[in-house]
């Protein structure tokens, strides 16, 4: 099993629980049926369906879903990477001083999908809770668009907003779930080796870190009762993504095959009911290697993205270990 590091604040925090809650129990029976779960049949009905589901999602950000958005927060557009970002910011914060903690949040859906409600709720609450300035990129989404759309346009984004939270004595965290924790520890990788400014630390819930599927396991832990992410959508979402099979197992695509050397201090959040479990264990395995402090948090029988589902106290209790981890 992977090591779990310890909280100087409360160690018993960061120990993995004993077995799922009752109430996450009735999630995994119910998510087959809500979301009308299944594996790939067809590439082109697959890449119809989501072009359809796309079009059919109102743009923007969806502020419907968190109570008295615009009462409590203050929202920017900034366009400087070439697509929206949206800039979220306490309206505590957005009247008075320049924030001490600015996230940039990279959104998870297999670089297919865009932002959501799930996403919103949870930024907003870390919002509410540390004062930060939470910035969401609405970047380029496959099938239409690869990484090359936008990567080094977020390599931009980040660099400026590490400039701004440092001299407002701060400091930039890169965060994300799933495809958009994938994507904001590439994103890592590339600010280390472009020597410009840095994040502080990371946050990766449940990342996508290896799109080429070296990890064999893979195949038999979907089998194993994951009710959510299936082999060939994730193997149709990944080529898309990518662009060409040759660009599969680059850093930019797939970082947990890349350099892990020299990284920020980065907390991972996963699930043993995960397809992408053999991905967090192999940057585990790569952390010790390169010396990089990873806290990885592994807990059984948990969904994917878990710290964002409603409604189940696992995710109360994840969203206490990132306050921890980034009150360190």
């Amino acid at each position: 099993m992977p090591a779990v590091s310890r909280s100087p604040v409360d160690p018993t925090l960061f120990d993995p629980i004993p077995r799922p809650s009752f109430r996450h129990r009735l999630l995994v029976r119910a998510l087959p049926v809500v979301r009308r779960s299944g594996d790939l049949t067809d590439p082109e009905a697959e890449r119809r369906r989501v072009l359809a589901r796309r079009r059919a999602e109102p743009a923007g950000l969806p502020t419907w879903a968190v109570p008295g958005f615009t009462r409590r927060f203050a929202v920017e557009r900034d366009d400087s990477a070439g697509f929206p970002s949206w800039v979220v910011t306490p309206r505590a914060r957005a009247a008075g001083t320049s924030p001490g903690l600015t996230v940039l949040y990279l959104h998870g859906g297999g670089y297919a999908f865009g932002l959501d409600p799930f996403h919103l709720r949870w930024v907003c609450r870390l919002a509410r809770a540390t004062g930060a300035r939470i910035v969401l990129p609405d970047y380029p989404l496959a099938p239409e668009h690869t990484w090359r759309d936008s990567h080094e346009a977020l390599v931009g984004l980040a660099g400026r907003y590490a400039v701004q939270a440092a001299e407002g004595g701060g400091e930039l965290v890169l965060a994300g779930d799933s495809a958009g924790g994938g994507y904001a520890l590439s994103l890592a990788q590339a600010m280390r080796d472009t020597g410009g400014p840095r994040a502080a630390r990371t946050v990766l819930i449940s990342p996508w870190v290896d799109l080429a599927g070296t990890t064999p396991e893979e195949t038999a832990q979907a089998t194993a009762g994951d009710p959510w992410l299936f082999v060939g959508k994730i193997d149709a979402y990944a080529g898309w993504w990518a662009g060409s099979e040759a660009d599969l197992r680059r850093p930019e695509v797939s970082p947990g095959l890349g350099s892990l050397a020299d990284l920020p201090p980065t907390l991972l959040l996963g699930g043993t009911r995960d397809t992408l479990l053999p991905g967090f264990r192999l940057l585990v395995r790569h952390a010790a290697e390169a010396g990089w402090e990873l806290t990885s948090v592994e807990e059984p029988g948990l969904l994917h993205v878990y710290p964002l589902l409603p409604l189940v106290p696992e995710a109360d209790r994840a969203f206490r270990q990132v306050l921890a981890f980034l009150a360190r």
